[in-house]
This record gives C-alpha cells, structure tokens and sequence, in this order.
C-alpha cells in the first residue's frame, strides 16, 4: 500500500514531511499532496489523524484547519530542525553542505562503519519471532536510516522522550537505534514490568510517544496510559493493529508501515532539493543525552539515569579487551535489551562483524547446542543454571559413570587450584609479600603438583568434559555480569575448560567499569579497570581514602559515568561528587600489587563483598553480608531461592523456596518416606532443608538460625526479582513481615 503511495506521490510531484500541527509541500497543487496524505493511510480512528500533545487534545480534526504552505504562495517557510547522526547519514548530507564526520559522534554512526565493512555478513537472527528474522549489516543500517526518517515523518523532533516498552528482538535494536538517529531520546523498559511502573517511567520522563512490543502489551496498558498520560502516537514492533483490543484515538503505526514512511521521505529527500531546503540542519552532540534507562533497582523506586552518546561510545571502543571478538563469530543474546549490560555489548560486538542470534530462557538449552555460540553474555543466574543442569544430568548417571565424573571434577579443580599459584593469579589481599625465596619454593611445588595432576586433568577433558563442550558449545567465554558470580560456579567452569570472565558495572556507569580479561581471568574478582576508568575504595563513615586490601565503599571515575538522574538533583548530589567520582554503594577493595609471589598477577582487579544496603546489622552490632551465606546455600540441590535476614536481631535467619522435587528425592533415598510417596510433610521438608543448609555454609564467617520455608517462587511478575533476576530483598522481607517476626518468637 505505502509503496504504491509513493509512486501516486511522484506523480502529482508533491513531496511533503508530516510534522506537529503542520505539513511542508512543494507543489503548486497542494490540494494533491493532501489527497495522497490522506488516502495512503486508515487510521484507526477517523475523528482525529494526529493528537496532540502539551496535555490538550488536537491535531487534525475534520472541522478544524490545519497549515499548509506551499512554495507558490509563499515566499518563506518555517525551517523545521533536522539532527542527525554525522558518519551515518554522511553519504547524504554531503548533499548538502551539512557537517559530516568520519568519526563516531553519536551511538548510530557505528552502523554505517559496520554496513562498509562486513556488509553481506549476517548480523542478527530472530528465529522466534513472527516472522523470523535474518539481518544483514547492510539491511541493517537500512532498517535504521528508514526507521529514522520514519520517526520525523510522523512528528518526532529532537530531545523528544520516545517509550520504547519490548524486549530482545531485531525489531528492538532498529527501533533504539532509529530513535537515536533523529536526536530524540529513548526511555526503555521490558513488557514484563507492570503496568503502574511503565506509566510512571512514561509520565516522569515526560514521553511524547510510544513504541511498544506487541498488541498484547499495548492492550494491558492502554486504559491506564489513554486516561492519565498523552502519547501523540504509537508504534508496534511486532503484530497487526487488527489484533489491538479497542479502537484508538492515538494514531497506531506498525513497524513496517514506519519504515515505509522512512524510506519514501528519505526517496524524496535524494530527489528533490526543494524538500532538503526544508531543514535546517544540526549535528548529535556526543554530550547529548542519548537514553534513559530507569534503573530496576532491589530497592527504592526507579531513577532515570540519563545516559549520553560519549558514555556509551566509551564502551563501545573500549570492551575488546575484554572481549576480543572478531568477524564470524556467533554471540547469543538473552538479556533484556534495555539493560545496560546487554545494550553496551551489543552495540560493541555488532562492530566486529559478529552474528548476534537472539534467544529465550526457554529455549537457551537448545540453542546452546544447535548454534554453539563462541560468546555468551549473560548475568550470573544463567551460569547457574547451566551449573545446575550439569550437575543433575552427572548425578542421575550410572553409578560408575558419576563416580568418574566427579572424580575427574575433583582433580581438575585441585589442578586449577595450583595452576593459579603457579601463574599467580592467586587472589590475595595480604599487603605483605612474600620473600623470593619463599615465592620461589611456592612456584616450585605448585608446578610439580599440577604436572602431576596435568595427564588425568587432560584424560578429564577428553572422557567427560569434551561432552559437556559439544552441549553448551561458549567456545571462547562466557562474559558474566550483572551480580555476583558464585566462586564454586566460577571454579567448576574454569576446571572443565570452559572459560567464564565476570565483569562488573552499573547502569550508572553504561555500565561496564571492571572485568577480567581473557589472558589474566582471576578468580574471585571482577578483573582491572576496563580503560579510562578510575577506582578508589573510601571509608564509609570519614570518606578517607583507603590502601589496597582494606574494605570500604567503591568509588569510579571515568567517560562511561552517567550524566545524572532525570529531574532529580538532590540523588544526583548524593553519589556523584564535583570531580566526577561516583559512589557505588558497593563494598570491596582492590588487591595489593605484589612483584613475586602467587599473586603478582592480582594488582590492582577489585574484589567485591556485597552492597552497603544489603548489609544486615545484628543486635549484637556485628555486620553481616548475606551474599556469602546465599551463595553458600544455593550450592545445595534442595534450594531454589534464599534470602537471609536478621536486621536488629541477635541471630540471622533465612526464607527459602524449596527445591522440592529434589527435597522429595532426598527423602526417598534416607528412607524417610516411601519410594512411591509423592509429597512431603512440612516439617520434614524443613529438617532435610535445613540439615542441607548447615552442611554447605558450615565454612561462613556466620551461621544460619531459623528458617521459613516458602512454598511461592520469587518471580518477576510477582514483583520480587527484577527484570534482570535479581531478588528484590526488601520487598521479600516486606512481604513476609509477619513470618519473619513469628521466627524470633
């Protein structure tokens, strides 16, 4: 329809832009420009083609005139402002006279470098979506200039905030990136949060419009959003409008008919000057804010961090190191796309020529195996999974077989244990070093063990391991970040070969800050500083600075660092200081440099202890990071999901979420019920939970009193973990108030 549109458009020879309140022809029959306007497309409702915005209703109405100019009438017309994207939009501002560049300014000119140098390579598949999709870097580049000129088609302007509400998908990547390109700012959510989060995101941020991931979204918000927010139109990613629940007085636009837009104005543009003399032009600023990302945050309601064009260029040219990715490679992409973590990392593989094939947690298993993906960059819980699913699949083998397996586990982790040594990557934060003599005689014993452990740790990889491999493929690394990777998660993986660096950051900070790297990956820690980035650890009650291997609040400094929070100074203030330096609310240190010794490699890689506000303080006045204990815990089979608490108590105590398939297994195989039992009582199930518990966090600087056992998952629906998986611990505590106090009776 829009195709043979433009066609009737050459033919009246009328080109237009649709703009607020307003549309540009040139033609000496105006009348034939609006006739094509209007009979290219059929709103959903007739009464009104375009509402308006400012909080008053408007736009085009059947009774109501409307401004047009035409260049036989008028001798000057009103100079619309066109941003855009320097290099990427460079071949067609030549044109012009325009400023173009040949180096990155803004977030959207990586493509066209990326479409000049890897053009006909794949560089996104969808297959889950309908209908699958497969992008090359050139389509690519296309979808987006498209998308782009589609947006100031139908009224974007710059710094308009544009919601875009979806999840992973290729749709979603052309849609920030078209956003993007016209100088608008986008403020990103998942379909999973509920409908009062994204309409206060959408209502703070002062969002004019949205772009949302499918009917079935719009559908669940729409009677709140049409009642207390204005949205001058709305964009479907995926799905028809047939499929919307009501009819809409706000415009309703699906991805394809956007792109048509786009690609018929951009037609115009190449082939009419009278339509580029429209613009005045302006280049994207790198301090421009490029995005608002609202943080999920465990606790506290959502802040709209404002991230610039520079903070997000900084990551883009700087994570090869860790993640030295090249042409060919094959990366699997599950995170939520407006998660920093995931949208960083994209945006910086996608320069390297790499295919990006985007998946489910439901269907990650699978696709491990078919894809066999080089990279995986995902946050902690997914290598736990993987950890789980490996250990179970291990523990339901024969009885010959799983004693094999864990007896090669168990050498290849004592194995790894005195390689480190060797190697010095070792973690310590013992500010003394060791003598050399002393150093020398360490290395000399650690080398000796680990050649003679070094054949069966081989024999290993080659009866067990090598299985495993062909089943998750992660044939270069698995990137964690996101949380806290589990040291016996992080130690079971380096022992099977499977290589496993865990980074650190915030969304405050774009977000990567530290992560460690492929040729010196120390365990226990988040790595170095990634480039031009500054940490210092300060004392949480003076703010003194503090030496290496002493614990306090983290500090960072660097390009990546967050221009501030959207309409809100006051949290701005508190963790960003005049010179630049961010407080993370996280406890760590970094590790002391030490020139011999098994830890001569571990200068300067920050370790982390948990967050300030997480810390439980005992009646007693003792402090207690419950991430330690929790990470003990979840090594246990029998749980599923802890919290730890015990603020103002004498004692900590716990909520778990039973495993309660493998409680009921563990059961059967003590005798305590019969073997065709198929439920177990309360009580018992919280004495073989709890009896699990000691076992595993016997070796914890502190141990867990009492326990309640809950039957309910913490979820992302429920509202107990955030769209990234993490458990949302005062909401937990808030929710079972009542329990909690009921344990310290």
């Amino acid at each position: 329809m829009l195709s043979s549109s433009a066609a009737s458009a050459n033919q009246i020879g009328a080109t237009f832009s649709l703009r607020p309140n307003f549309l540009l022809a040139s033609s000496s029959d105006c009348g034939g420009a609006l006739q094509f306007l209007f009979s290219s497309y059929s709103f959903r409702s007739r009464s009104v083609f375009l509402r308006t915005w400012h909080g008053r209703r408007g736009g085009f109405l059947p009774n109501r005139g409307f401004r047009v100019f035409c260049e036989s009438k008028l001798q000057t017309e009103e100079l619309l402002i066109r941003r855009y994207s320097p290099f990427l939009e460079s071949a067609f501002l030549n044109r012009n006279g325009a400023s173009v560049s040949d180096e990155w300014q803004a977030v959207p000119d990586i493509w066209r470098s990326s479409a000049e140098r890897y053009g006909d390579r794949v560089a996104l598949t969808d297959p889950y979506h309908d209908p699958p999709s497969s992008m090359t870097y050139k389509q690519l580049e296309e979808e987006i200039l498209d998308f782009s000129e589609g947006l100031r088609v139908v009224g974007v302007k710059p710094e308009d905030k544009i919601a875009l509400f979806a999840d992973n998908s290729c749709r979603w990547l052309v849609a920030d990136q078209g956003i993007m390109a016209t100088g608008a700012i986008n403020v990103v959510r998942g379909s999973r949060s509920s409908v009062e989060e994204l309409l206060q995101i959408y209502d703070h941020s002062e969002s004019v419009a949205l772009a949302v991931d499918s009917p079935e979204l719009f559908n669940r918000i729409a009677e709140a959003f049409s009642s207390k927010v204005v949205m001058k139109f709305v964009i479907l990613l995926w799905g028809e409008k047939s499929s919307l629940a009501s009819e809409e007085e706000t415009p309703v636009f699906n991805y394809k008919e956007i792109l048509d837009l786009g690609r018929g104005s951009r037609k115009s543009m190449l082939d009419f000057n009278d339509a580029r003399g429209k613009y005045t032009y302006e280049t994207i600023n790198s301090d421009d804010v490029a995005t608002l990302v609202y943080t999920s945050g465990t606790t506290g309601n959502p802040k709209g961090v404002m991230l610039t064009h520079r903070n997000l260029l900084h990551q883009i040219k700087n994570l090869w190191d860790v993640v030295p990715a090249e042409a060919g490679d094959r990366f699997l992409s599950m995170l939520p796309p407006w998660h920093a973590y995931e949208r960083a990392c994209e945006y910086f593989t996608l320069t390297y020529g790499i295919e990006q094939v985007y998946t489910t947690v439901r269907n990650l298993k699978e696709d491990l195996l078919q894809y066999q993906p080089n990279f995986i960059i995902s946050v902690p819980l997914v290598y736990e999974t993987l950890y789980s699913g490996i250990q179970k699949q291990i523990s339901t083998s024969s009885t010959a077989r799983k004693f094999i397996a864990l007896t090669f586990i168990r050498i290849s982790l004592a194995y790894m244990e005195f390689k480190r040594i060797y190697e010095g990557t070792y973690l310590t934060r013992n500010q003394k070093q060791a003598s050399y003599l002393a150093s020398l005689y360490d290395w000399l014993w650690a080398r000796v063990v680990a050649a003679i452990l070094w054949p069966l740790h081989m024999l290993g990889k080659k009866l067990v391991y090598s299985k495993i491999h062909s089943a998750i493929g992660i044939s270069k690394a698995g990137i964690s970040g996101g949380g806290s990777l589990p040291l016996h998660v992080d130690k079971f993986f380096e022992a099977i070969g499977v290589k496993v660096q865990n980074g650190y950051g915030l969304t405050e900070t774009s977000p990567v800050i530290a992560a460690r790297r492929p040729n010196n990956n120390v365990l226990g820690s988040v790595g170095p500083p990634i480039r031009h980035t500054e940490f210092k650890v300060v004392d949480l009650e003076t703010g003194e600075v503090l030496p290496p291997g002493s614990s306090g609040i983290v500090n960072v400094r660097g390009p990546q660092v967050m221009k501030g929070y959207y309409k809100n100074p006051a949290a701005t203030k508190q963790v960003l200081d005049e010179d630049g330096w961010l407080s993370t609310g996280d406890i760590g240190w970094i590790a002391p440099h030490h020139s011999t010794g098994r830890s001569r490699r571990c200068g300067g890689v920050i370790v982390l202890e948990g967050r300030a506000k997480d810390t439980i303080v005992l009646s007693t006045g003792e402090n207690v990071e419950p991430v330690e204990l929790e990470e003990a815990a979840m090594r246990s089979s029998l749980i599923q999901q802890i919290v730890v608490v015990g603020q103002d108590q004498r004692r900590l105590g716990a909520i778990i979420v039973p495993n309660k398939e493998e409680v009921l297994l563990a059961a059967k195989k003590l005798s305590i019920v019969d073997v065709n039992a198929s439920e177990l009582s309360m009580d018992k199930m919280k004495n073989l939970v709890y009896e699990d518990l000691r076992r595993w966090t016997t070796g914890c600087s502190f141990q867990i009193g009492p326990i309640l056992i809950v039957d309910e998952p913490f979820t992302i629906d429920s509202g107990l973990m955030t769209p990234t998986m993490k458990i949302r611990r005062d909401r937990v505590v808030a929710q079972y108030k009542e329990q909690i106090h009921n344990l310290y009776k």
